[in-house]
């Protein structure tokens, strides 16, 4: 008998690696029992220590893919990753809008767990103009954070500053994520939303592979709030998910391997 099941659609870039993007973002959905769909926007040359190359695709491609999934499945839930031109960002955000994606995760991925920059510069204002403004939720890291807000965060008290910055581009709430702050015992994200402020804290697990780890947390949010979830619920539940996944993530290349996001079927089993 057939069955219906929640949607989620990652808009992203693809990691040949499987570590990030598309592909850490699809493994979330599945992982998470949702029916996951992809548009992808870049494509890169990339393993677990370098990015080594980069191409988006054309504009038109990216709006057919959108089409096709959003006319004929539906989404219940979206994430954006990996955008890296103004040009983009502005067709994403213009697709968002005509099809009134309303539960839009966006993780404003702006440099690789490597190191590289995955961004254009002037990719970054397109996003804070026409992008945020459409998202339930942000996502940034840190450094991330530093750039969206022009704030130096070297504290929580920080963090509540570059969030109100960052809200102020229309974003209805905002999450920064401490795993960046590597010198303390406990990862620490902080939620702001303009009237609540919401400590997420989780053990810090002192291991190289984490890569693709933002990735995984906007895409577990994104289907836990697919499933119905309310924004906090979905917050908690992919905090506890991820930190699992990097609990047993795995060593593999040469670099950052990534997180295992299967660890609770490998578990079972």
């Amino acid at each position: 008998m057939s069955q219906s099941i929640a949607k989620a659609l990652t808009v992203a870039g693809s990691d040949s690696g499987g570590c990030a993007g598309i592909q850490a973002d699809l493994k979330t959905f599945l992982a998470l029992g949702v029916h996951g769909m992809s548009v992808i926007a870049s494509v890169t040359a990339q393993d677990t220590a370098k990015v080594h190359a980069a191409e988006d695709l054309s504009l038109e491609t990216i709006r057919l893919q959108f089409q096709a999934v959003a006319e004929d499945i539906g989404i219940d839930a979206a994430k954006t990753g990996m955008l890296s031109s103004a040009a983009i960002i502005g067709l994403v955000a213009d697709l968002f809008d005509r099809y009134g994606v309303r539960n839009l995760i966006v993780d404003p991925v702006m440099v690789s767990t490597g190191g590289d920059p995955l961004i254009q510069p002037k990719a970054i204002e397109a996003m804070k103009a026409e992008l945020l403004p459409q998202a339930l939720l942000a996502t940034p890291n840190r450094r991330e954070a530093e750039v969206l807000s022009e704030v130096k965060i070297d504290s929580e008290d920080r963090m509540a500053e570059a969030a109100d910055r960052i809200l102020d581009c229309g974003p209805r709430a905002v999450i920064i994520k401490g795993g960046h702050f590597g010198d303390q015992p406990v990862s620490v994200d902080c939620f702001f939303d303009g009237q609540r402020s919401l400590r997420f804290q989780a053990e810090r697990i002192e291991t190289p592979n984490t890569h693709g780890s933002g990735c995984t947390f906007a895409s577990a949010i994104a289907a836990y709030l697919a499933r119905g979830l309310d924004l906090v619920a979905a917050i908690e539940h992919a905090k506890r998910y991820v930190t699992e996944a990097i609990r047993k993530s795995l060593a593999i290349g040469k670099g950052h391997g990534p997180l295992d996001h299967f660890w609770e079927f490998r578990s079972s089993a």
